[in-house]
């Protein structure tokens, strides 16, 4: 069985939605570390189409990457929960038309599989208790507005099994579901 893995960036009020709030670089080379390591441990990265969308009309084309994050994601079996996604048009990437195909890839062997933005999809897979673990890149940041990572009606019991402090003021936290 395979864990399924949130990645997220996330402010310390706790909105995860994409704004002025960070950028790729702002963690440092220490996070960038980090998220290479993930790299190395997920074979499957998973979102929804939106985020999906946003994804295949930039990184396809950041061929000077020096992060690595374009290279890794352009060769990733990639999974896109979507019910009116017919041609993915970025390989290798596999439509999955419900949460019961994201069961059954949870239950195939290899890596983990790890999902990043898609605030929708997140949701789901938290209402329907598929998540593993929470990697939280927390940032120093106070937003006040914006959608949040657990959504009011989603009580969660998670077990820390690890924190790393970054230069930047980054901290990344990482939470197992309790079982």
């Amino acid at each position: 069985m395979r864990d399924l893995i949130v990645t997220q960036n996330i402010t310390v009020d706790g909105v995860i939605e994409a704004g002025d709030w960070f950028g790729p670089a702002d963690g440092g080379p220490a996070v960038l570390d980090a998220l290479r390591e993930q790299m190395t441990r997920a074979d499957a990265f998973l979102t929804g189409r939106v985020t999906f969308e946003e994804m295949r009309g930039y990184w396809p084309a950041q061929t000077d990457d020096p992060t690595g994050i374009a290279a890794y994601l352009n060769q990733v079996q990639k999974y896109v929960v979507s019910s009116t996604l017919q041609e993915p048009a970025w390989e290798p990437t596999t439509v999955l038309r419900s949460l019961d195909d994201v069961r059954r890839l949870k239950d195939d062997t290899g890596g983990e599989i790890v999902c990043t933005g898609s605030i929708a999809i997140t949701h789901q897979l938290i209402a329907a208790d598929l998540v593993d673990e929470f990697r939280l890149f927390v940032y120093p940041t106070v937003v006040g507005t914006g959608r949040r990572l657990f959504p009011a009606d989603s009580p969660q019991s998670l077990t820390l099994s690890d924190c790393r402090l970054f230069p930047s003021g980054v901290v990344l936290v990482i939470y197992r579901r309790s079982v």
